[in-house]
């Protein structure tokens, strides 16, 4: 029963910080320092879950974009997710070529949620002086993949977060315009992640060492929760800046590295 709660705890935090800019991967890392560590396999299922809500939130734009395709402005937006997800794929690839593992200990996670919020800050700055454009260029739709892969080497970065302020910094300077095309370009990159991870799985004969239950049970919440915190995400967003998501990386962070010991 216990392992079973905290299996619900770690979808909850999967659900609520996956697409907020305060880093799902690093909150749950943190998280498991007290309710047990857990695969790789079950930190990629559940934030699956999470993009599977984002996929029924964005089920809507995904057909348009889909049987739209003839018209000349979409096509152009849909070159531009396959080209973001491309890079993150290769990327990524190149990672898992030379060995890349995520840290065990919390102080990197820590230092990377202050300096994101910094950044964050700054980047909210700047766009706001911007004229308001909805447009995602090419410049955009580059910088936004590899953000993707930065915010997947240094957890506490935030992949929604990295890729949002990427594009408000580099051109598209309206918040919900940006939002919308990080969110969409996770969709088949953590789609993509998590059978990567299952094919590893199964072709290490893992699967019989896998608790298959606690990986459905997390899904499951994560999809929910996700699916909450997105809906008030989206009309957050509309009359709110991202602020006060830095303020709250920012103190997280520095709580982290006062409080927890050396070397944690």
């Amino acid at each position: 029963m216990t392992d079973l709660i905290h299996v619900i705890l770690l979808g909850i935090i999967e659900g609520i910080t996956e697409f907020l800019p305060i880093s799902s991967t690093g909150h749950l890392l943190i998280a498991e320092h007290w309710l047990g560590a857990r695969s790789d396999l079950f930190n990629v299922g559940i934030q699956a879950g999470a993009i599977l809500a984002i996929t029924l939130v964005y089920w809507k734009r995904i057909w348009q974009l889909l049987t739209g395709w003839r018209d000349p402005a979409t096509r152009d937006y849909l070159a531009k997710l396959v080209v973001a997800f491309l890079i993150t794929c290769v990327l990524g690839l190149v990672a898992t070529h030379y060995g890349f593992k995520l840290p065990e200990t919390v102080t990197p996670i820590a230092w990377a949620l202050v300096i994101g919020g910094l950044w964050m800050i700054g980047a909210e700055q700047i766009a706001a002086r911007q004229p308001d454009r909805r447009e995602v260029t090419w410049t955009v739709a580059i910088l936004v993949g590899v953000a993707q892969m930065v915010a997947g080497i240094f957890p506490g970065t935030s992949r929604s977060g990295a890729t949002i302020f990427t594009a408000l910094l580099f051109g598209t300077s309206n918040r919900p315009a940006a939002t919308e095309f990080s969110f969409l370009v996770g969709i088949p990159t953590m789609y993509a992640a998590t059978g990567y991870e299952l094919l590893k799985v199964l072709k290490g004969g893992g699967a019989a060492h896998e608790d298959w239950t606690a990986l459905a049970v997390g899904f499951l919440v994560s999809l929910v929760v996700a699916f909450a915190a997105v809906k008030w995400l989206l009309g957050y967003i509309r009359s709110h800046r991202y602020t006060a998501f830095a303020v709250y990386r920012i103190a997280l962070g520095v709580a982290l590295l006062l409080l927890m010991p050396t070397g944690a």
